[in-house]
């Protein structure tokens, strides 16, 4: 593209004699200063060792955090799946707004930016990605002559140019007396491991009401923004969106194209709409096409895909663990288990007050050897469908671990009667550890079955929980269903009894075989004795790569 004198002298801002060299420099500096999608690709090296991989949803991204600097948006979410270079925008977003050659509230040198996250680590990961990139050659060489950064504040929490700008990098909870912002920035508020515990859900919400959200440097001109993937219906986003909906500006990116909800948002109020036409298109199939995205899918399981991938959730037909996810045993005899657990939950302490049940369920593990002539596979779909797939045959030696529901037992007895009936349990069925929580209750059944039973051949393992909430205890389980990892019999009236239950958490009005189901698939997560499709894989490739220093060791722990 040719440019006329006063053209080059209208985007470089000089006038007189031109040197070519310099001119062209000119222009590049004008073109990232009037983009930030192209600032963004140019300096991506100096962001993000990966290669840049270009899509129309980081394009979005930039016109959108572009319209907050320029003032046209003054609240603005961004919902968006992991790993499509959320954090990498923002951390170019600080040094665009810094390289803009004029002064304003939120752009400029002497912007000052508060960034939390639920954890400083990650605050901190990312205030010294954007430090890196303002002391990157690339940088400095369009920018250095428009401020330096100070000598006397440059920390991995706080540093200060001298034009009056500074980037303060805080966590969710974390004190803010005295501290703001002429831009604040939430990046991923939850932890997606604590989000279905409604005591920490509740807190991250509470800090944004009462304490972040009072941290503009001016309420008037300040802007703030919130990136996130959504967790849970009542995350901040949900928060946010349920009571102050028309002053934020909502960027939503589902992984596949949702186009009936596309059209209750936009256009938006810069203009935006997502480009997509075809109901589930992908985001951004260059880097995850539709394998991938099938795979994230039957990882995450229906809630977590619809949250994290799809940004809505609340899957389609609720419940946790629907009765289809069972994967369905028929034969009348079941296969050869290589580890038998009994999993308990005891209805003592303040449970007896509130007439609940004791419960037991026997597990088995095993592994299906129907690889080689042929097994069909089942997932869950986002939208909590199931998925069959036949795989004509799998690596050598990829035996499927799976756990089979083998027996349950539920009932209200006395704390002796109790501890009776889980020794008998154990000898019917060759149990080799029963499962207990590491609980008042449990502690005293526990201690009696040691006592009255030490001698015999199976052991008594405490179980601690990561988290007392037991909706936050069942998603972290749900995906082993999504993986096709749990199994049931059929005709069986107490198999039947522990999957309607399981379907009927959290409205049922007991919960005591729910209890020991996900007491036992966490134990079982937790030891690595089931492991997820991609552990497999991976699992499979070392031993392909190590082959000969692993000839005698067994592929998964049993």
């Amino acid at each position: 593209m040719l440019l006329e004198l006063p053209q080059i002298e209208r985007l470089t801002g000089k006038k007189g004699p031109i040197d070519v060299k310099e001119s062209i420099k000119d222009l590049r500096r004008a073109k990232y200063e009037d983009s930030l999608y192209d600032f963004v690709k140019a300096g991506w090296k100096y962001i993000d060792p990966n290669p840049f991989v270009d899509g129309w949803h980081l394009q979005a991204i930039a016109e959108h955090l572009q319209a907050v600097s320029n003032g046209d948006i003054r609240r603005l979410i961004i919902n968006q799946p992991p790993r499509t270079s959320k954090s990498s925008m923002l951390v170019a977003f600080d040094a665009w707004v810094w390289a803009q050659r004029d002064d304003g509230p939120t752009y400029g040198p002497g912007v000052q930016f508060l960034h939390s996250s639920y954890a400083q680590t990650l605050s901190i990961r990312d205030s010294l990605k954007t430090r890196r990139l303002i002391e990157s050659p690339w940088y400095q060489s369009y920018w250095g002559d428009r401020f330096k950064i100070t000598s006397d504040q440059n920390t991995k929490i706080r540093f200060e140019n001298n034009r009056g700008g500074y980037r303060l990098s805080t966590s969710v909870g974390g004190a803010l007396t005295g501290e703001g912002g002429s831009i604040i920035v939430i990046d991923d508020p939850h932890n997606a491991v604590e989000m279905e515990s409604e005591l920490v859900r509740e807190g991250t919400i509470e800090w944004f009401d009462n304490s972040l959200s009072t941290r503009l440097n001016n309420a008037k001109t300040g802007a703030m923004i919130l990136v996130m993937q959504r967790l849970h219906e009542s995350d901040l986003t949900g928060h946010i969106l349920a009571r102050d909906y028309d002053d934020w500006t909502h960027l939503m990116l589902p992984m596949r194209a949702d186009i009936e909800r596309a059209r209750l948002i936009y256009p938006n109020i810069i203009g935006w709409s997502d480009p997509r036409t075809e109901e589930g298109e992908l985001l951004c199939p260059e880097r995850f096409d539709e394998e991938a995205v099938n795979l994230l899918e039957r990882q995450l399981g229906p809630y977590g895909a619809s949250g994290q991938l799809q940004q809505s959730p609340s899957p389609k037909g609720g419940g946790i663990i629907k009765r289809e996810y069972w994967d369905v045993w028929e034969s009348e005899t079941f296969p050869p288990f290589e580890s038998i657990l009994a999993s308990v939950d005891t209805a003592y302490g303040t449970k007896q007050f509130e007439g609940d049940f004791s419960a037991i369920t026997v597990w088995g593990l095993w592994r299906d050897t129907g690889a080689a002539s042929g097994i069909t596979t089942r997932s869950i779909g986002p939208n909590g469908e199931i998925i069959t797939r036949r795989v004509e045959k799998l690596d050598e030696g990829a035996d499927v671990p799976r756990v089979m529901l083998a027996h349950a037992w539920q009932g209200r007895v006395e704390f002796h009667d109790l501890v009776q009936k889980i020794a008998e349990t154990c000898r019917k069925f060759k149990v080799d550890n029963v499962l207990i929580e590491n609980k008042a209750a449990g502690i005293s059944v526990a201690q009696e079955l040691r006592r009255l039973f030490g001698h015999e051949n199976w052991g008594v393992i405490y179980f601690d929980p990561k988290t007392q909430d037991k909706v936050a205890r069942t998603y972290s389980i749900q995906h082993l269903f999504a993986e096709g990892l749990v199994m049931a019999p059929i005709d069986r009236a107490w198999a039947d009894m522990v999957i309607t239950q399981c379907e009927q958490f959290p409205k049922a009005k007991y919960d005591d075989l729910h209890d020991t189901v996900t007491q036992a698939l966490s134990w079982l997560r937790s030891t690595g004795m089931i492991e997820r499709g991609a552990e497999r894989t991976a699992a499979l490739a070392d031993a392909k790569t190590f082959r000969g220093n692993m000839q005698n060791t067994p592929l998964y722990p049993v």
